[in-house]
């Protein structure tokens, strides 16, 4: 009261009502502070959910657990496609390279497709100018194929044959590769530290 003046009914409504306005407006945010909670929870429950799930992948006459979960490959799985790119790419001759390297092409990423075809393409040509050239290449059993989650590096050793004339080498074999969706791609070849092999 001010004086002997009651304060205004219509100043006490609206105070009041202001009042209730602002909880209203404070249980607002709180409900939608909660639902962007909410759905980031149920967001990242189905992101991991996805990155778990396991892609199973059993080619004609395999055994052994080849699979992919998430973007992650079994050990065999890299043990089978490590098997086949070091067939595909290392026992060739004039006969079968070039539909052993079309095959390979087909698990070539899109983004290495062009520079892994050119280097295939001039061992074609190098096939072309020695017919009876032959290339066999073995993964050693003395030493340990490594990987890691981009990369697979293999011991090998190459026999080359041409005109009768039998060469050995030891090496590494470089294997980049991705995995994207469950697929495996390759992204590029590299021999290393190749010498020849005296014995």
């Amino acid at each position: 009261m001010i004086g002997d003046t009651r304060p205004s009914w219509h100043l006490h409504r609206y105070l009041q009502g202001s009042a209730n306005l602002f909880e209203e407006n404070r249980l607002l945010k709180v409900a939608i502070a909660g639902l962007f909670g909410i759905t980031a929870v149920l967001g990242t429950v189905i992101y991991t959910s996805n990155q778990n799930t396991r892609t199973v992948i059993v080619p004609f006459g395999a055994d052994g657990d080849l699979y992919v979960t998430g973007n992650k490959p079994s050990e065999a799985y890299l043990r089978a496609i490590t098997f086949n790119i070091v067939g595909l790419v290392g026992t060739y001759s004039a006969y079968s390279a070039d539909r052993q390297f079309q095959e390979l092409l087909r698990i070539a990423h899109p983004s290495a497709y062009n520079g892994l075809r050119d280097s295939l393409n001039r061992l074609l040509d190098e096939l072309g100018n020695n017919p009876t050239l032959s290339i066999a290449t073995y993964i050693r059993g003395d030493q340990p194929v490594t990987w890691t989650g981009s990369e697979i590096l293999v011991p090998v050793e190459k026999v080359r044959v041409i005109g009768g004339v039998i060469r050995k080498f030891r090496g590494n074999l470089r294997i980049r590769y991705a995995l994207e969706n469950g697929r495996f791609w390759l992204t590029a070849l590299q021999e290393e530290n190749f010498s020849a092999d005296i014995r």
